[in-house]
């Protein structure tokens, strides 16, 4: 296959699955095992090419990261900046740091355990147990009724708690964006509130987990794979700027539910096919 084509449906399966409740890294291994393009080279590409889609984000949220960084300025007085309410400044850099750290953690500690679990028998049971708690989930947050109805509103407490939330899409195939929706939900916090939230905790994890594995890994690769990495980069970044406007404009009138039907839907021929 065309190293462009490769790119072009890789970038797009990443960018299109990424912020979304479906799990990317489970659809880009399903993916790439289909297209034959498996291996430690293609492994370390199809987490590279998160970085399109964190930028995405960032473009999206361009005036919230630059409130976040006015937060640098903040130092001088960091008890007074803390104090503060809001997802801004300061106290907003540090909400994400709580929601960053234990998925950080958990991840440099088992990270070579995680690797071996990007299989698609692995990716089949994650998206079944993922597609599972999401309906329970929502049948809980139906008896719930949300206290956190703006991103301003999110508290330390909530933060940390998603963060641990976040652990569990270090399994192949579960969703980080599922994850932290769901974690949202149970702690309180409304579900597009949990969504938006979602996209911008993604982005310092993201950046540390895709960095870390690069720089891993720089020995696999030489100047020639530049063009396969850049046109990778640069359809995730497109396909997931249509994917978050898309979802944020969904979000007022879905639940989690007919995502988790497509899960389950799509377990069911990945294990026929690729796993039995």
């Amino acid at each position: 296959m065309h190293w462009l084509l490769l790119a072009f449906i890789l970038g797009a399966v990443e960018g299109l699955t990424e912020f979304l409740p479906v799990s990317s890294s489970g659809h880009l291994i399903l993916a790439g095992e289909l297209l034959h393009f498996t291996g430690d080279k293609a492994s370390v590409f199809q987490v590279a090419i998160q970085l399109g889609a964190i930028l995405a984000v960032v473009a999206l949220y361009w005036p919230r990261f630059m409130s976040l960084l006015a937060g640098l300025r903040e130092l001088r007085h960091p008890r007074a900046a803390l104090a503060q309410e809001g997802l801004h400044g300061l106290r907003g850099i540090g909400l994400l740091v709580l929601t960053t750290f234990p998925p950080s953690l958990v991840g440099l500690l088992l990270h070579h355990h995680i690797k071996s679990l990007f299989s698609a028998e692995a990716v089949v049971m994650a998206l079944v147990v993922g597609a599972l708690c999401m309906l329970l989930v929502e049948r809980l947050a139906e008896r719930i009724p949300p206290r956190v109805t703006s991103l301003d509103a999110i508290t330390p407490r909530l933060a940390l708690g998603i963060g641990c939330c976040q652990c569990l899409a270090l399994w192949p195939g579960f969703s980080r964006s599922a994850s932290t929706i769901m974690g949202g939900m149970l702690l309180g916090a409304r579900r597009d509130v949990a969504a938006e939230y979602s996209f911008l905790a993604a982005v310092p994890l993201m950046f540390a987990a895709t960095g870390y594995d690069v720089l891993s890994n720089l020995a696999l690769f030489s100047a020639d794979d530049i063009p396969l990495f850049a046109a990778g980069f640069f359809f995730s970044f497109v396909f997931a700027w249509l994917a978050v406007r898309t979802f944020i404009a969904l979000l007022g009138r879905l639940t989690l539910r007919p995502f988790a039907w497509y899960r389950l839907a799509l377990a069911v021929p990945v294990y026929w096919f690729m796993v039995r």
